[in-house]
């Protein structure tokens, strides 16, 4: 990926990057699990599970920021990084990409959907924790993974070239931020339809399965593409950030959109009433 020259654009790719990767399904999944679980044991901490888990994971972007930055006059990033990083992002993807989907056709109509991700489904225990140091620890953990490492290990080398440690930690904090803002938006909106729980939060979890689905398919194909086609990937080259913000409003309006299509469908026992009274 060429990251812009401009260290204002710099910035701001970095930050709509975060945005995105806390629209990351495994981050969906965990938060969601996390949300469950203290709704049960403390409903006042459950909206904030997207926040203390972000934090943590920030944390470490953060620690990696900032060796990369010191190390980076001895160290370069591969040449196979990107390589590698594009191949499991697109077979990550598509795999999430069909879990999810799965995930809304079998779900039982009474039931809400549960978003699914690889590392949740691995360290599912996790989603157990309730103390806020412990969240802010799964959080933490979730981000010792390739895709993680490496971005943060690119931000940190580009970072040197403007200006030292001081901009790798810059950049660090904008990709935390953009984060933070989606995690934590994520953590109060599942809390909100956990604690609703009825008609409009069963089709609201829905919509928003299927538009993970369909977002990790077409961001995969869109990977595969580029790597087939010089040209397609020459044409990508300055407009990163517009495709992660095009990815971040999809997503959005997906909320919308469920919030929006929900209350048009009447619940049973509405039709029933509405039967009775004519």
């Amino acid at each position: 990926m060429e990251l812009p020259t401009d260290w204002i654009a710099l910035l701001m790719l970095v930050f709509v990057l975060g945005a995105k990767h806390g629209l990351d399904a495994d981050h969906l999944a965990t938060i969601d699990g996390l949300t469950r679980h203290n709704l049960r044991r403390d409903a006042s901490r459950a909206g904030w599970c997207g926040v203390l888990f972000s934090l943590g994971h920030g944390g470490i972007v953060l620690l990696i920021a900032l060796g990369v930055g010191v190390a980076s006059s001895q160290w370069q990033v591969p040449t196979w990084l990107e390589s590698a990083g594009t191949w499991i992002s697109i077979i990550f993807l598509t795999v999430l990409g069909w879990l999810n989907l799965r995930a809304v056709l079998m779900t039982a109509p009474e039931a809400m959907v549960a978003p699914v991700g690889l590392k949740a489904g691995l360290l599912v225990r996790l989603q157990s924790a309730s103390h806020p140091l412990a969240i802010a620890a799964v959080g933490a953990l979730f981000a010792l993974s390739f895709d993680t490492i490496s971005q943060a290990a690119l931000f940190a080398v580009t970072a040197t070239r403007h200006g030292g440690v001081g901009h790798a930690l810059a950049l660090g904090l904008s990709f935390t931020a953009g984060m933070l803002v989606m995690d934590g938006i994520n953590g109060l909106w599942i809390a909100g339809l956990l604690r609703r729980a009825d008609h409009h939060a069963r089709i609201a979890s829905r919509v928003m399965g299927l538009a993970v689905a369909m977002i990790s398919f077409s961001v995969a194909g869109f990977g595969l593409a580029r790597w087939l086609h010089a040209d397609l990937a020459a044409w990508y080259n300055g407009k990163e950030l517009a495709v992660g913000a095009s990815v971040i409003v999809l997503l959005s309006l997906s909320f919308v959109a469920a919030r929006c299509l929900a209350p048009q469908a009447s619940t049973p026992s509405n039709s029933r009433l509405s039967a009775s009274k004519r």
